[in-house]
């Protein structure tokens, strides 16, 4: 069996190493490491055109939406709470037609964070801007359980109670079109949504690259046609 092929955003930003400080597509390896422990072959999608995304979606067999930084509230009709951190636009950009384009053809579509963020936003959703004892000190993650909602894509990955590694400072506030809320932290807050449907489509809050559960990138894998 073939290994699918998935795509995950990256950031863009300025690094140092050795002698050298340049501007760097930018990823944590816990993404690219729980894709190719599942079973997938990984792939980066720093910021391009949007015009790009169709043609970049059409040649993958999943993608992966990474965590990030803060979603620009004019994407969803909000005045910026002083609490939001600077605006992202070219990775709002491009994810979101990364994102498109892979409801358009059916692509498997996982994500994480700032990526369950952005896939409500991009079906019309909103957010809370500012979450309150959800970070235990800053730059470092932290756990809690989330519960999976019986019935549910997620609710089948992991169910019952797991404890996730979490670094929330945004959240899901009015569901987007079609979404339905599938796991939830103790405080109520929506910690995994997903459409249901013959469509692959998950949005988790926590940070599984963080961790060495592989439970939710080997559904994404297997779906993409992996063995998962």
């Amino acid at each position: 069996m073939s290994r699918p092929l998935i795509g995950v955003s990256t950031y863009r930003e300025h690094a140092r190493w050795g002698v050298w400080e340049l501007e760097v597509a930018l990823l944590a390896i816990g993404y690219p490491r729980l894709v190719q422990a599942a079973g997938a072959i990984a792939v980066l999608l720093p910021p391009d055109d949007p015009a790009h995304a169709a043609a970049a979606v059409a040649r993958l067999d999943g993608v992966v939406v990474a965590g990030g930084p803060d979603v620009e509230p004019a994407r969803y009709g909000a005045a910026p709470d002083p609490r939001t951190g600077p605006p992202a636009r070219e990775r709002d950009a491009w994810e979101l037609a990364l994102i498109e384009a892979a409801l358009t053809d059916g692509t498997p579509l996982l994500g994480v964070c700032r990526g369950m963020q952005l896939l409500n936003v991009a079906l019309g959703g909103t957010l809370v801007q500012h979450l309150d004892g959800h970070v235990e000190r800053v730059g470092t993650f932290g756990t809690h359980p989330v519960t999976a909602v019986p019935g549910t894509l997620y609710g089948a990955l992991a169910p019952g109670v797991s404890t996730v590694p979490t670094y929330h400072h945004q959240a899901v506030d009015r569901l987007g079109a079609g979404l339905v809320a599938s796991a939830f932290a103790a405080d109520g807050t929506m910690e995994a949504v997903e459409l249901p449907g013959d469509r692959w489509v998950l949005g988790v809050q926590w940070h599984p690259e963080m961790s060495e559960d592989l439970r939710v990138f080997r559904g994404l894998v297997r779906t993409a046609g992996g063995p998962g």
